[in-house]
């Protein structure tokens, strides 16, 4: 009696929580399974305690059988079973999405012309006259890059989410203490990070911990506090090509083979598993994986949008919008005059803060225009898919062009 009571209890607790943790935190499993983001953040928090106690179930389980308790063939295919619902998602994870927020490479433009096509898409960041390129085919496994150099003598990495095709330059850092960054899962079809020092989940597009957000907010999420948030980076696209002209001296993240035989192969695999879904995401209107809380047929979905935050005020641009319009656009927002200007010499388009008063009519991709140097705008996101910017920022507008619409209207 006793014996069987410790199998089945045992096989019930740790099979229940292995699918859990295989359907939260599998990723791929989303291909097939809607996930509610409550039950992922759960998980994040709290990842350890529930494979420490599915594991000790497990556990109970053989001392069960071991007495004598259920059967050799349901013991055998449960055991198997329960191998697989905790061993992907831990390897999955902690092993083939690991990251390189301390320990990237960067390398000179000569030697990336080996890896990197002329036309590839790159994600710059720049402080300081220092530049760094990262291809989006080189940063799509690990999602974090970044070193212990820094950029231009400040701690700064670029974050990435290969669903959203977004990449964000952060410091990583809240109110002067580091964040031991992690990739834990996406939903929305954008990445969730986590803190593991707190084990707080961190939605990518955002940049603040779950915990610190501002529930009484109106209009964009925000944090509580504006210092909750990990600071953001101008952060744009062009090509390498462009690169290569803008930034001769510049830096380029590579992902190099592993040395371990072991890591190469899981690599591979996990860089295949990526490609293919990547692939798709970027040719079919309908998300990859559907966790999709919030559909807004004002444009196509996978539409590349150019969208910045001002404030509580968010409104977004398409780069076909801005080139019909003479490549160069004003508008305000958040009360900040603003100007999204396509550069074709360097095939990137730039959003800038123009506090000059007087409407810009060239702009260049350095921010040189008729009415002075201006500033990049820190919180633009640069060519991410338009369903994954309203499933975050449903209350965008689109194409603004002159002056602010009202509060109602941006409502």
């Amino acid at each position: 009696m006793l014996a069987n009571l410790l199998f089945y209890a045992g096989l019930a607790v740790s099979l229940t929580i292995g699918f859990m943790y295989f359907r939260d935190l599998g990723d791929v499993v989303q291909m097939i399974l809607k996930v509610k983001r409550e039950n992922m953040a759960r998980f994040i928090r709290y990842e350890k305690q529930f494979v420490m106690g599915g594991l000790a179930a497990a556990a109970v389980m053989v001392v069960g059988y071991l007495l004598g308790g259920g059967t050799a063939w349901l013991f055998w295919v449960s055991l198997a079973v329960i191998t697989v619902l905790y061993a992907f998602p831990y390897v999955w994870v902690h092993l083939g999405l690991r990251n390189q927020k301390d320990s990237a490479q960067y390398y000179s433009i000569e030697e990336a012309r080996e890896w990197v096509g002329p036309t590839a898409p790159v994600i710059v960041i720049e402080n300081n006259g220092h530049a760094r390129a990262h291809p989006d085919a080189q940063i799509l496994r690990p999602h974090l890059a970044g070193n212990d150099e820094g950029l231009g003598g400040e701690d700064v990495i670029m974050t990435y989410c290969a669903m959203a095709n977004l990449g964000i330059g952060y410091s990583p850092s809240v109110e002067g203490e580091k964040l031991e960054l992690q990739v834990l899962a996406q939903h929305g079809n954008n990445l969730i990070l986590r803190d593991n020092k707190t084990g707080e989940p961190i939605q990518h597009i955002y940049g603040f911990k779950d915990a610190d957000k501002d529930p009484n907010a109106e209009g964009a999420v925000c944090a509580m506090r504006p210092s909750q948030s990990m600071k953001p980076w101008p952060t744009f696209r062009m090509t390498f090509r462009a690169f290569q002209k803008a930034y001769p001296e510049g830096e380029v993240f590579l992902n190099k083979p592993s040395s371990n035989p072991l890591l190469r192969l899981l690599d591979m695999a996990t860089e295949m598993a990526f490609s293919t879904g990547i692939s798709r995401q970027h040719q079919e209107a309908a998300p990859v994986m559907d966790n999709m809380t919030h559909f807004d047929d004002r444009l196509p979905n996978k539409t590349y949008v150019w969208g910045v935050t001002v404030g509580r005020d968010v409104v977004c641009w398409t780069d076909d919008f801005v080139v019909e319009n003479g490549n160069v656009v004003n508008a305000t927002v958040g009360g900040r005059a603003l100007v999204v200007a396509w550069d074709p010499k360097f095939e990137s388009l730039g959003v800038w803060y123009n506090d000059s008063g007087v409407p810009v009519t060239r702009c260049d991709f350095w921010g040189n225009t008729d009415q002075g140097q201006l500033e990049r705008v820190e919180t633009l996101r640069a060519g991410l898919f338009w369903h994954v910017w309203v499933e975050f920022f449903p209350n965008t507008d689109i194409n603004r062009v002159g002056n602010p619409v009202s509060d109602e209207a941006v409502a």
